[in-house]
C-alpha cells in the first residue's frame, strides 16, 4: 500500500484535526487517460495526489474534500480549492453546480459507512464521459492471510486493518460492491498493486528488472494473493 505517514494518528483526535500525509499513489493516477481539465479528489489528505496530477498536467484545475481544516490548509498548495465538510452528507451549494472530468477516491471509501451510495453521489458531478479513479486495499494480501490463518485479526493504526475501516474489500468483490449504485458508471480498469515477498533475494541477488518481472508476473496470475491495493477505473456513460 502506498507509504501512509499520519502526523496525528491517536485515535482520540477527531478527523478535523488529523492530518494523512504521503508520496501520493502514483499506480492510481497513472490510470488517467485522455483529456482532463477539472479534477475533484475526495478525502485528498495534504493533497499528495493532486501534486502528482499537477505534474501530469501543470494546467489541470484541481479541487479537494476533506473533513480536516488542517489538511485543507495544506492542500490549497496544489489545489484551486478545498473545502472542508463530510463526503457522506449533503454537497454545500457552492459544489451542486460544478461538473469534474476527474473523481479520485484513493484509500477513503473503506472508511465510509455507505461507499456504494457516496460513490453514487458524486458521480452526479462527473460529466459524461468522465472518469472515477478508485483504490481500496485488498483484505486478502497474503500478509494479513497469513495472520488469518494463524488466528489472528487485529486492528492496526494503519495498512489494510487500520481501525477506521469500516468495510473490507478482495480484487474479486471490491467492483460489485463498490459500483453497485452507479450503473452510469461503467468499469474499464481493474489492477493490483503488489509485491512478492522475494526479501534478500530481491536485495541481494536480483536485479531491480528481474524483481520488477516476477512482481508483475504473479499480481498478474494471483492478484488477490499478492495485490495489497485494488485499483478501479470507471467511466461515466
Amino acid at each position: 500500500m502506498p507509504s501512509t505517514k499520519v502526523r496525528e494518528r491517536e485515535i482520540s483526535l477527531p478527523p478535523t484535526e488529523r492530518v494523512y500525509t504521503n508520496n501520493g499513489n502514483r499506480p492510481l493516477i497513472d490510470l488517467l487517460q485522455g483529456e482532463y481539465c477539472r479534477v475533484l479528489d475526495i478525502g485528498c489528505g495534504a493533497g499528495d495526489n493532486a501534486a502528482l496530477v499537477h505534474a501530469r498536467a501543470s494546467d489541470c484545475n484541481i479541487f479537494g474534500i476533506t473533513q480536516s481544516a488542517s489538511e485543507a490548509s495544506l492542500a490549497r498548495t496544489y489545489m484551486d480549492d478545498c473545502w472542508v465538510f463530510d463526503i457522506e452528507a449533503e454537497f454545500p451549494e457552492c459544489l451542486t453546480s460544478k461538473k469534474f472530468d476527474v473523481l479520485i477516491f484513493s484509500h477513503v471509501l473503506e472508511h465510509l459507512r455507505n461507499p456504494d451510495a457516496v460513490l453514487a453521489h458524486f458521480s452526479e458531478l462527473l460529466r459524461p464521459g468522465g472518469q472515477a479513479l478508485v483504490a481500496v486495499p485488498n483484505v486478502l494480501f497474503y500478509r494479513p492471510r497469513l495472520k488469518f490463518l494463524r488466528g489472528s485479526f487485529e486492528y492496526t493504526a494503519s495498512g489494510v486493518m487500520d481501525d477506521t475501516h469500516l468495510h473490507f474489500y478482495t480484487y474479486f468483490t471490491a467492483d460489485r460492491y463498490l459500483l453497485a449504485k452507479s450503473p452510469d458508471l461503467k468499469l474499464t480498469h481493474k489492477t493490483v498493486c503488489g509485491h512478492v515477498p522475494l526479501w534478500l533475494l530481491r536485495r541481494h541477488l536480483f536485479p531491480q528488472s528481474v524483481s520488477r518481472g516476477i512482481n508483475s508476473w504473479c499480481t498478474d496470475h494471483w492478484p488477490n494473493f499478492f495485490g495489497y491495493q485494488i485499483l478501479l477505473r470507471a467511466v461515466k456513460q
